[in-house]
This record gives structure tokens, C-alpha cells and sequence, in this order.
């Protein structure tokens, strides 16, 4: 079964969704036979952060409202977080631009990392107040992602990954996402949004059965019940 999931970096709600779809998959009876993908989603491709500025007077500027009201809206955010073991803390979250850190995610893919750098970079930036758009930073994730430092260096000093970058965002536009995280199931089913960990189980199994429908069963002469295959006969 294969899960395409476009996400920011940025985005709180997305680590907290990654984190409910692993539990719905912990106890999903097929997990190793799900392929996830991350797709490349910028919730704001023009960001260009004033130094120094916290994450509550750049969401109060986004939004229009108050200091006050974005510091509410971040502890609710972050007691939700809690609920899945997460420990967001926004008073050390560094605004910044997500492009390099999807890049780099794009070359973890090739080396089979790709799960393990989203991971990696939603904790540097909600949980550990790390720039994600430090080139220094990013080298040093990139090392304790065990990935090539020669080809983490190629791509910091260049533009490499931006088309696949551009290519998932395009894809995004095409179906209609507006918001992330967004997750779509055997290009089938979508969900959107940081769901209950139940609501994944039930799609998780309802894409299963539907993909995979069980043997017809025939009777058998002294009532037992034969596969079509034969192999109960």
C-alpha cells in the first residue's frame, strides 16, 4: 500500500499527524507492506523571517491578530502535541524558510532516509529551536542522518532537488490541497488534516480489503469451506 503524504516542515499539525499515523500502523496488521512517500508542501514559499523575530509575532502577523492570541493558539497546539509524546516548545522555534530542508529531505530519499530526515527536521525545528535554513545546521543533521557529505555539500551550494521540489507542489495544486498535512492512500482515498490515529486504522484497513478482496468461498460437499485455490480442500 503506498501513502503519499505532502507536508511543511513548518507545519505543527503535520508532526502531530505523522506521529497518529504511526500509531494507527503499530497496530495495523500489514505495516511492512506500506511504502510512505513525503511530498514537498510550502506553506510559504516567499518567507523571508526578520531576525530575532519569534514565532508569535510572525503568526500574529500572518493572521492579523494579537501576540497574545498566537502564544494561546500555540500552547493548545503544543498540548496536543503532548497527547501524541511530542514536546513542541514555540518559544524557541526559529521562523524560517522550508525550501533547503524539503530539498535535502528529496535527497535523503535516494539514500533511503527519507522518513528518517522528516522526522529529524520537524524535531530540530518544533522541538529543538534549530534554523532549518542553516546551511551549518542542515550539514550537521545531514550527519547524523548518515548521509553522504560530499552530496549534502553539492546540494547546499547549489539548487539541486528544487524541480522535485516544484513537481510535488505542482502535484498539490492539481488535487486541490490547500492545506497539509494531506494524506492520500493507493491514489484512492484522501484524508486531510492531523486526524484521530482511530480514523487512520479504519481507512488503513478499508484501502486493505478493498485492494486485496478475500478469496470467494465455496461449500463443500461435507459443509466445510474451499478457497477457490483449493488450499483449505
Amino acid at each position: 500500500m503506498k501513502i503519499e503524504i505532502w507536508s511543511d516542515i513548518l507545519c505543527p499539525f503535520c508532526y502531530i499527524g505523522k506521529r497518529r499515523l504511526e500509531k494507527a500502523l503499530a497496530s495495523f496488521d500489514h505495516a511492512q507492506d506500506v511504502e510512505i512517500q513525503w511530498r514537498s508542501f510550502e506553506l510559504d514559499p516567499q518567507a523571508n523571517p526578520t531576525p530575532g523575530e519569534n514565532q508569535y509575532v510572525r503568526l500574529a502577523k500572518k493572521y492579523g491578530n494579537t501576540e497574545a492570541w498566537a502564544r494561546q493558539m500555540s500552547a493548545n497546539m503544543a498540548q496536543s502535541a503532548a497527547e501524541e509524546g511530542l514536546a513542541f516548545n514555540f518559544d524557541t522555534v526559529v521562523p524560517a524558510n522550508s525550501l533547503r530542508a524539503h530539498r535535502l529531505v528529496h535527497l535523503a530519499a535516494r539514500h533511503g532516509r527519507q522518513d528518517a530526515a522528516k522526522e529529524r527536521l520537524f524535531k530540530a525545528y518544533l522541538e529543538e529551536g534549530l534554523n532549518i535554513n542553516d546551511v551549518p545546521t542542515l550539514i550537521r543533521l545531514a550527519t547524523e542522518l548518515e548521509l553522504p557529505t560530499a552530496e549534502v555539500e553539492q546540494l547546499l551550494t547549489s539548487n539541486q532537488f528544487e524541480q522535485e521540489v516544484r513537481y510535488d507542489e505542482y502535484q498539490a495544486q492539481q488535487l486541490g490541497i490547500r492545506g497539509v498535512p494531506y494524506f492520500v492512500f493507493e491514489d484512492k482515498y484522501a484524508v486531510s488534516g492531523a486526524q484521530p490515529t482511530e480514523l487512520f486504522r479504519e481507512v488503513l484497513e478499508k484501502v486493505w480489503a478493498e485492494a486485496r478482496p478475500q478469496p470467494v468461498q465455496l461449500a463443500g460437499t461435507d459443509g466445510a469451506a474451499c478457497g477457490l485455490d483449493g488450499s483449505a480442500c
